[in-house]
C-alpha cells in the first residue's frame, strides 16, 4: 500500500469545495479495520495525521468493529475483507443494520467478482483495493462520509463486466417520468465515470450532477451506485 505521498498542502477556505471531495467543519470520526497490525497500524497512523480525520480505534476483526462502533460512534470504518471471527463482509453487513449512520469503505487485496458484489449488496459505501494510495483512501474516507459511492477503476471495471454477463430478470424498469438529463447522467454512471467526468461530459457543474443524482436514485427506486450502474446496462443505457 502506498503512504509515503507528500503531506497535504494547507487548504485555502476561500477555495471551491470540490463535491466529490467534500470536506467537514469537524474531524471525521474513523475506525480501521485490518487483521494484520503491519498493516493496520501504520495506515491508522498515517490517517490519523489528516487534519480532518480523526481514527478513534482500530479493530483486528468484525467483533471488534461492532464493539467500537457501539462504544463510540463514527463516520466510516475503513473496512478489510478475510479476517477471523467476523469477516468484513458480515461486518458491513451487521454495521447497515445496526449503526445507519456509519459508512464502510472495503479496502482489500480482493478484486473478484464475488466479493465485490457481496460487499456492495452488503452496504459498503466505496471499495478500494490495497494499492490506493493516501489521497485516494482519505477522498474515499470523505465521500463515504458525505454519502457518496467510491470505486476504484479495477473494481469499476469488474463491476460493469460482472454485471453484464448476470441475468437482470429481477431488475425493474425505469420509471418513465425521468427527464433526458437524468437518463444522461444514469447512461455516465453505468459506464463507470464519476461525478467529475460526468460533470466535464454534459458542461455542467458537480453540485448540479449530484442534484440530477439525488432525483434520479429517489424517482427510480435506485439505492447506490453499484445499484445505478445495474439498471443502467438491464435498461441498455451502458
Amino acid at each position: 500500500m502506498t503512504t509515503n505521498e507528500p503531506a497535504q498542502e494547507p487548504r485555502n477556505p476561500q477555495a471551491p469545495q470540490d463535491p466529490q471531495d467534500p470536506l467537514t467543519e469537524r474531524s471525521l470520526k474513523v475506525i480501521v479495520a485490518d487483521d494484520q497490525a503491519t498493516v493496520r497500524e501504520p495506515l491508522a497512523a498515517v490517517l490519523d495525521m489528516t487534519e480532518d480525520i480523526d481514527v478513534v480505534a482500530a479493530a483486528a476483526d468484525g467483533t471488534e468493529v461492532l464493539a467500537a462502533v457501539a462504544a463510540t460512534p463514527v463516520d466510516v470504518v475503513l473496512m478489510d475483507l478475510r479476517m477471523p471471527v467476523m469477516d468484513g463482509t458480515e461486518a458491513t453487513r451487521r454495521l447497515s443494520e445496526e449503526h445507519p449512520g456509519t459508512a464502510v469503505v472495503v479496502l482489500t487485496t480482493f478484486a473478484d467478482d464475488d466479493s465485490i458484489l457481496a460487499a456492495l449488496s452488503a452496504g459498503a459505501r466505496g471499495y478500494l483495493t490495497k494499492n490506493a494510495g493516501r489521497q485516494d483512501i482519505v477522498r474515499a474516507i470523505r465521500a463515504a462520509a458525505a454519502g457518496q459511492s467510491v470505486l476504484d477503476h479495477e473494481v469499476q471495471n469488474r463491476l460493469l463486466a460482472t454485471v453484464r454477463t448476470r441475468p437482470q430478470a429481477d431488475t425493474q424498469p425505469l420509471p418513465p417520468d425521468l427527464t433526458r438529463r437524468e437518463r444522461e447522467v444514469l447512461t455516465l454512471i453505468g459506464q463507470g465515470l464519476p461525478n467529475r467526468a460526468i460533470a466535464e461530459k454534459l458542461f455542467i457543474s458537480e453540485a448540479t450532477v449530484k442534484t440530477h443524482i439525488n432525483n434520479l436514485f429517489a424517482k427510480a427506486g435506485i439505492q447506490d451506485r453499484a445499484d445505478a450502474v445495474r439498471r443502467a446496462i438491464a435498461a441498455g443505457l451502458a
